[in-house]
């Protein structure tokens, strides 16, 4: 696996920091940097052994001639480094032109900081992640890969992950390398077939796939390319395509983050994904969920998602503790309790027929279809809804309070 390279180290957020701009070396950004270094010291090429990119303020250089400038240069340029980055401002305003032109001539990448980071920060951030690559040219046994990938995920599902360069040093070391344009996904699955459906929904999207097991199933990050468009629904439409593994499996995928963003997003997602799993195995679905078949018609991937399951989520938030389970039960009596006494002496199924009808933007298609009754039936039972209520049910004014209401009583009925 390739060393890291100049360009890679370049982009780190910490270098962003310091406004960094590439005075000369354009077309030689990808060597590779085999450690950051910072010094004052002039004479310091004879103690350097090639590859570093070397961090100064240029204090040794304020005082010296243009041929002890373009000397510091050539010796530098002949020991093999990776390029020169000055810090300009506190030392040296300007970059000196012997510096530009010397290295120019030598083909040598330099860099002016104009903006102050402190080196130990650059360096610390860069060498851990330049560490961390080279544990990637050793081999490797697929059960510590295992164990890395997941406690990578764990890291940043836990928020304890130590910075960018880190992560992604971690990640390029796991030959996870989504561009910065995809749309990263947060993973939790359990079942049998958790591993088969997401390897093939990565292949089936061409997108970039970090999995790992963990307790109860698997944990992942999947990066879905650009052109895919809404990364969630492509996700799942990939995990519930015709032909997909015939093993059970139960999926939940977090919402999408551009691959670029902080990791924070990442562990964000993955720990809405770990949340919508749970309730996605504990309460029952208001509607069909998106699922695949496997041959002979055996259920496959049971799939959703944070998105699907965001008013679950958001209802039970830390847990059904007895006051919040007092404040749902006290909703779903004040909006929807008249259809919870007719469904108490009558058999019918009115609630679940107005959280169907509400989710689905009051469509009576979509909701005979979801619910399998006849249109005639749907209105029938719409009509029993409103005499109940006393208003309609596409009331905008009443749309939130109801839908809420629904959801409400099938968390407290799955709760017991």
């Amino acid at each position: 696996m390739a060393a890291l390279t100049l360009r890679e180290i370049l982009s780190f957020d910490v270098l962003g920091d310091a406004a960094p701009e590439i005075l000369c070396g354009e077309s030689e950004l990808d060597r590779p940097v085999r450690w950051v270094h910072s010094s004052e010291i002039y004479e310091i090429g004879p103690l350097l052994s090639g590859g570093e990119l070397l961090l100064t303020t240029g204090l040794g250089l304020a005082g010296a001639d243009a041929g002890a400038r373009r000397h510091y240069v050539r010796e530098l340029a002949e020991r093999g480094v990776a390029g020169i980055a000055v810090e300009l401002g506190r030392s040296l305003t300007e970059m000196p032109y012997e510096l530009l032109d010397e290295s120019r001539r030598r083909g040598l990448p330099l860099v002016a900081l104009r903006a102050v980071v402190p080196f130990i920060r650059i360096a610390e951030a860069a060498n851990t992640a330049i560490v961390t690559q080279s544990l990637a040219d050793r081999p490797h046994p697929a059960a510590d890969r295992d164990g890395r990938a997941a406690e990578l995920l764990a890291d940043l599902a836990a928020g304890t992950a130590r910075s960018q360069p880190d992560v992604l040093g971690r990640c390029r070391a796991l030959d996870f390398r989504p561009e910065r344009s995809h749309r990263l996904l947060g993973v939790a699955a359990t079942g049998p077939g958790a591993a088969a459906a997401l390897d093939r929904a990565a292949l089936l999207l061409d997108a970039a796939l970090l999995r790992a097991p963990v307790a109860g199933g698997l944990a992942a990050l999947l990066a879905v390319p650009a052109g895919a468009g809404d990364a969630v629904r492509a996700a799942q439409a990939a995990l519930a395509a015709p032909g997909a593994p015939g093993l059970p499996c139960t999926v939940a995928l977090g919402p999408a983050t551009l691959a670029d963003a902080a990791w924070s997003r990442w562990g964000e997602s993955l720990r809405e994904a770990r949340t919508t799993l749970g309730l996605a195995l504990t309460v029952p679905a208001a509607e069909p969920s998106c699922c695949a078949t496997g041959p002979g018609g055996t259920l496959g991937a049971l799939v959703t998602s944070s998105r699907a399951l965001a008013l679950e989520r958001q209802l039970t938030g830390e847990g059904l503790t007895p006051a919040a389970r007092d404040r749902l039960a006290h909703l779903v009596s004040r909006a929807v309790g008249p259809l919870l006494e007719w469904e108490a002496a009558h058999p019918s199924d009115l609630v679940r027929t107005l959280e169907v009808h509400l989710r689905n933007g009051c469509s009576p298609t979509r909701t005979a279809a979801l619910l399998h009754v006849g249109r005639q039936s749907l209105y029938q039972r719409l009509e029993r809804i409103e005499s109940l209520l006393g208003f309609p049910v596409g009331d905008p004014d009443a749309h939130s309070e109801l839908l809420l209401a629904c959801c409400a009583h099938r968390l407290l009925r799955a709760a017991g």
